[in-house]
């Protein structure tokens, strides 16, 4: 009896074993999913343009979408109207730079999720300026060299939603707040994962680790605790571009409204 009793404990302690084992096995490797985006990075946004406001588990980003440097595409009596430096003047897009309303709420630690999302037309994320993030659509159809001839410098254009960027600004001599071959932050993407320029700052070049949509985690100037981030694709658009982001959200899309 007193050998049954024993042997039957050791049973259950190697099953108990096992369990946790297999528990362990089989948990999904987080690798820093879920860490908080640090809020350091919010104070590189355009203030007279973005609200950002924190409630428990929750960041809200409110934009005017009034971007803070010059275009072709603000109205002709505007301080930051230019006559267009890069954009042909023939390409140029119907339409000026107005006051909008965009509300992207995300949770202040977003997680990767189980399979990634396509993006669709319209705002995929909003950048530090205040204006939304495009991806390569243009209507029916993706951004061709004819509709990229009336891109400003900074990347973007007017269209039947208002203005908004396509693709990562041009280094044209303009005081520029966006990216240009850089590591600055771009902007927030809908899945509440922060997008920075084609350089990463833990090495000071192009990221060499990203997954399918450039995004990685590592430390950045807004925090020495290593985070999930994406990166603008450091590969050549139509011979002379490079998109804001051409590819699939690794998180869960929030409506940007």
């Amino acid at each position: 009896m007193k050998k049954n009793i024993i042997t039957l404990f050791l049973l259950l302690s190697i099953g108990f074993i096992v369990s946790c084992g297999s528990d362990d096995d089989t948990a999904e490797p987080t690798d820093s999913d879920g860490v908080s985006t640090p809020t350091a990075a919010f104070d590189d946004f355009n203030q007279s343009a973005v609200t950002i406001s924190f409630s428990g588990d929750e960041i809200t980003i409110s934009s005017n979408a009034l971007p803070n440097h010059t275009s072709p595409y603000w109205t002709q009596n505007d301080d930051l109207y230019i006559n267009p430096i890069v954009a042909s003047a023939g390409g140029i897009s119907p339409g000026n730079i107005t006051e909008s309303s965009y509300t992207l709420v995300v949770p202040t630690a977003p997680s990767l999720a189980s399979s990634s999302s396509e993006t669709g037309l319209g705002a995929i994320g909003l950048s530090v300026t205040g204006v939304p993030i495009y991806n390569q659509s243009e209507g029916p159809t993706d951004v061709t060299e004819g509709t990229a001839s009336g891109f400003d410098w900074a990347g973007g254009h007017s269209g039947p939603t208002g203005y908004h960027y396509h693709i990562e600004a041009r280094d044209v001599g303009e005081t520029s707040p966006l990216t240009i071959d850089d590591d600055r932050l771009l902007g927030i993407m809908s899945d509440g994962f922060l997008i920075y320029g084609r350089k990463c700052n833990s090495t000071g070049t192009y990221p060499s680790d990203g997954d399918a949509s450039n995004g990685h985690t590592s430390t950045t100037q807004h925090s020495d605790e290593a985070f999930y981030h994406y990166h603008i694709v450091n590969e050549i658009y139509l011979n002379q571009y490079y998109l804001l982001f051409g590819v699939d959200l690794q998180g869960t899309p929030n409506m940007i409204m």
